[in-house]
């Protein structure tokens, strides 16, 4: 096998179109616009838009982006092709994908005899006339199209020379893109390379006796491109087979999303192909911003990111063991497949009780603080993390407390507050516990005592909110402090009730979060460690910045 010597590989996104189709998932208007923005910003020459008509939503993203167009990238209309027995100038489903004002179109039809006969319901020649009459169609209103070929893969393996024909009506009703579809995820790579080069093959022996033409009228290849589904977690593998064995345009979305088990994830995608391949995507500056762009789609669409994703996952560059971290901390390639910085992502030395010498040196650095391996210090803070994880607490998750504990055992801790005490109380109405709660707290700041209380949506916001109120009038930069996330996990569950609880805090300031932990056998105490940390960490970060922009 070789691979294909074309430097240019064309990325078609479909994060607003089938990325929207993953379960759990819903976007707005100005949610799809973002995204569009920051994808064309990225340098993703097409992206799908949507389709025209099937819901409101799809109608005013276009006719937004027609005010506003994209800076660089092509904006796609997608839809099927026209119903059985009608005609596709009388189709009423293709004008709002004419509305959209695009100046390419994707259209996908069936390849696989079984969806003909029992999806649609028609014959096979009816089949091969929709596509062909609606390629045509939209090739006379002035439309550029892409013809996707669902269920192709599925389609070949049951009657490859009808699959082949849709393709022949495709490319003679004037499509340019033939896309290969592995619309159910179960093709493996080695049948996906055997088909692509199958039709490559095919097409260049029959394309002469299609009587298909340009504009300008002139005879054109229609290329082919990939579309894989992850059910069998093979869409990225899929994808690079097809690219090696010919397929000239990716489709894709970002982080992966899409149904059930989601698509091929160009997240992946665009650096093994450009950095590994040497295929041409995007620019060397924009693949930069590929961790950044892959977490913005993860907070528009409000789910989480996966931490532990190829190349732009906060851990995809994480280092816990210490003989590994001694290597990296020497040369990089003996545990790095490729520099983390190239995607926008960067290295991290993640503290655990696995951890040796070498993490804890690394991992202060980071935070620069400069510590000595030949001074107890660092096997101080060494032994003190060990003997903490031995208790439940955990610190990969939890750096900013790390930090805390580093400058504890360093003696230069700063004692912005001390907590003498806290009370919380939850609602009963009528024998039942509510969400309402009131804590009370006690703390000490230079010397004066402050005694506050607040009301909360559940026991921790109303602690929270009674630290706040006592140390807003001392430290005002408090109330741009966020709780932005709270995870519970019971450490030891057969001892029932007496189980340990590690409560992870998640704070925020601007761009800045940082994560504190605490444990305890009451998880009132647990979560009360990780608030306090958390403000504490907070206002350090603070007075940090303030300190050096002075210097």
């Amino acid at each position: 096998m070789t691979i294909n010597p074309s430097p240019q590989l064309w990325l078609y996104d479909t994060t607003l179109r089938d990325g929207t189709q993953r379960e759990g998932l819903s976007v707005s208007i100005e949610d799809k616009l973002r995204i569009a923005r920051r994808l064309d910003q990225l340098g993703i020459p097409f992206i799908e838009g949507g389709w025209p008509g099937a819901n409101p939503k799809d109608v005013q993203f276009f006719w937004q982006l027609q005010e506003d167009p994209l800076k660089q990238a092509e904006i796609v209309a997608f839809c099927s092709t026209r119903r059985p027995n009608t005609t596709a100038a009388s189709e009423p489903m293709l004008q709002p994908i004419l509305a959209a004002g695009t100046r390419w179109v994707t259209i996908f039809g069936k390849s696989w005899d079984l969806h003909v006969t029992t999806g649609l319901k028609t014959s096979l020649e009816e089949n091969l006339a929709m596509i062909g009459d609606t390629v045509e169609y939209l090739r006379t209103q002035g439309r550029r199209i892409i013809y996707d070929a669902e269920h192709w893969f599925d389609g070949y393996k049951h009657n490859p020379d009808y699959a082949l024909q849709t393709l022949e009506a495709a490319v003679a009703a004037g499509a340019e893109w033939l896309v290969l579809c592995d619309t159910n995820g179960g093709a493996l790579p080695h049948e996906i390379t055997q088909v692509v080069e199958s039709v490559k093959s095919h097409l260049s022996k029959v394309i002469c006796q299609i009587p298909m033409t340009n504009d300008q009228g002139q005879r054109t290849i229609p290329q082919i491109g990939i579309h894989t589904h992850n059910d069998s977690d093979l869409a990225v593998a899929n994808a690079l087979a097809a690219v090696m064995a010919g397929a000239t345009m990716v489709q894709g979305t970002i982080n992966g999303y899409g149904e059930r088990c989601g698509n091929a994830n160009l997240c992946s995608l665009i650096p093994n192909l450009q950095l590994k391949l040497g295929y041409g995507c995007i620019g060397e500056h924009q693949l930069l911003q590929l961790t950044e762009a892959s977490r913005f789609v993860s907070e528009v669409v409000n789910l989480a990111p996966d931490e532990h994703a190829p190349f732009v996952g906060r851990s995809a560059f994480a280092h816990k063991g210490g003989i590994h971290v001694s290597a990296v901390e020497r040369n990089p390639l003996t545990y790095e497949h490729i520099q983390p910085e190239q995607v926008g992502n960067r290295r991290r030395i993640v503290i655990s009780e696995q951890s040796g010498l070498s993490n804890v040196l690394a991992k202060a650095r980071a935070f620069g603080i400069e510590l000595d391996k030949e001074k107890p210090e660092a096997r101080e803070i060494l032994q003190r993390m060990k003997d903490l994880e031995s208790e439940g607490y955990q610190f990969e998750a939890a750096e900013a407390s790390f930090v805390l504990l580093m400058h504890e055992a360093l003696g230069d801790r700063q004692l912005f507050f001390e907590v003498k005490g806290f009370q919380v109380h939850c609602d009963l109405i009528e024998g039942k516990a509510t969400t309402n709660a009131l804590a009370t707290i006690k703390i000490t700041v230079n010397g004066k005592n402050i005694l506050e209380a607040a009301e909360g949506n559940g026991p921790v916001a109303a602690l929270d909110a009674a630290l706040r109120k006592a140390l807003v009038n001392f430290y005002p930069q408090i109330a741009a402090f966020e709780l932005t996330d709270y995870k519970v996990r019971i450490l030891n569950g057969h001892t029932g009730t007496a189980a340990k609880t590690r409560v992870l805090v998640e704070s925020r300031s601007g761009l800045k979060r940082w994560t504190t932990v605490g444990v305890s056998t009451n998880i009132l105490e647990a979560s009360y460690q990780a608030v306090v940390e958390g403000l504490e960490y907070g206002l350090l970060l603070h007075f940090q910045a303030e300190t050096a922009l002075k210097i």
